[in-house]
């Protein structure tokens, strides 16, 4: 689906067979951690997606601030993990204006005039039912430390998300320095979007780090050869 956007501000998907949808506003402005964001223009980047036939993006207030969430409606049937989804749109935009959940439904609910209805839509509610299990390792275990402190929570599970407990796009900045002071690991902000959870990001930074080590090994090696030229 390629998404569009007309003179009056309306998003739209235009599939192969030349109709468009409606999709929503893009001028319905709301407020993510002090940066203006457009639900209507996040929600055409996710319908943009391959695999993605419509989108729809809302804000929703959380005890910590308002936060994206994001509804995506599949091509094929084949659904995508939501991580991925996440990742290819942090590829794109700003990190304010990624969903912090991705729900993926087999149609959009709609009111009798053909609009989203979004009093329908099912809460993309935060995976803390699943969240109980304890970290695991040494990693996962000084990385929850660093959650706790940043995120004001007394606990967090190896698959509790990021953003589902309130995390943010200048919180994730701070995780990324704290991660990179206290563990040594350089990480770049689109993989905290793309490994949400506390065992996602704990098994992905190690690659991340052997890249690091890799790159400057390799920064070594043609310094040595410059050297050796002289």
């Amino acid at each position: 689906m390629v998404a569009v956007s007309t003179a009056q501000g309306i998003v739209c998907g235009a599939r192969r067979t030349a109709f468009f949808e409606y999709l929503g506003r893009i001028d319905d402005q709301v407020k993510i951690r002090g940066f203006r964001v457009e639900p209507g223009e996040v929600a055409a980047q996710l319908a943009a997606l391959p695999g993605v036939r419509q989108a729809a993006v809302v804000a929703d207030a959380t005890p910590t601030g308002m936060q994206l969430a994001g509804y995506a409606v599949p091509e094929d049937g084949r659904r995508t993990d939501p991580a991925e989804l996440r990742r290819a749109l942090a590829a794109v935009l700003p990190g304010n204006m990624v969903p912090a959940t991705i729900v993926w439904l087999d149609a959009l609910p709609l009111t009798a005039n053909g609009k989203l209805d979004r009093r329908a839509l099912p809460k993309a509610d935060a995976p803390v039912a699943v969240a109980a299990e304890p970290p695991q390792g040494d990693l996962e275990t000084r990385l929850a430390a660093i959650w706790q402190d940043l995120l004001g929570v007394p606990t967090v599970g190896r698959h509790d998300n990021f953003f589902a407990l309130g995390g943010h796009s200048l919180l994730a900045v701070q995780l990324l320095s704290r991660i990179q002071g206290e563990l040594g690991i350089d990480a770049p902000l689109a993989l905290l979007f793309g490994a949400g959870t506390l065992a996602e990001l704990a098994a992905a930074l190690p690659a991340q780090h052997r890249h690091a080590d890799e790159a400057a090994l390799l920064e070594l090696e043609a310094f040595a050869n410059t050297l050796e030229s002289v």
